[in-house]
């Protein structure tokens, strides 16, 4: 009977154990939306890279390089995403109210090798251990008016 009670007691712990650690990461997600993201990186022959020693838990520096005959142009605009259970979330904003990025335009021509510091500590305070995404806007332009947009994102982790 003991040998009954040890195994039931087990299992009711394991249970609870389980079902505890799957809704840490449930709990989390329901504060977070889904990437509007449906496509990244699909400039042809202009990409963003991160410059790995420059990662910490408030910022770090992105490459971006043109190696196609367009014309780049990117902001200071950005966004964060943390990827739980292989899809990727939106990083709550840490701001109450409105937000906003200088509106400038940085050009990224032909050839171009550029780096961009990026901290987010103003809009997301300091993040926890785990994967993550940045993602920026970029127009491959033509004229006034005349350019299409992309979305180049680069993933990153943040350690212990």
């Amino acid at each position: 009977m003991k040998k009954c009670i040890y195994i039931l007691t087990w299992l009711v712990i394991s249970f609870i154990v389980f079902v505890g650690c799957g809704k840490e990461d449930n709990n989390k997600m329901s504060d977070m939306e889904l990437t509007p993201y449906e496509t990244v990186n699909d400039f042809t022959d202009v990409s963003m890279t991160i410059k790995e020693e420059t990662v910490s838990t408030t910022g770090l520096t992105v490459v971006l390089e043109n190696n196609s005959q367009k014309h780049g142009i990117y902001g200071e605009s950005f966004s964060l995403e943390e990827k739980i259970n292989n899809k990727w979330y939106q990083v709550p904003v840490t701001i109450d109210g409105d937000y906003a990025f200088d509106d400038i335009g940085y050009e990224l021509t032909s050839g171009a090798k550029e780096e961009f510091k990026v901290d987010w500590e103003w809009l997301y305070g300091s993040l926890n251990p785990g994967e993550y995404r940045i993602v920026k806007e970029i127009l491959d332009f033509r004229n006034t008016g005349d350019f299409d947009k992309y979305y180049l994102a680069a993933e990153f982790t943040i350690l212990n």
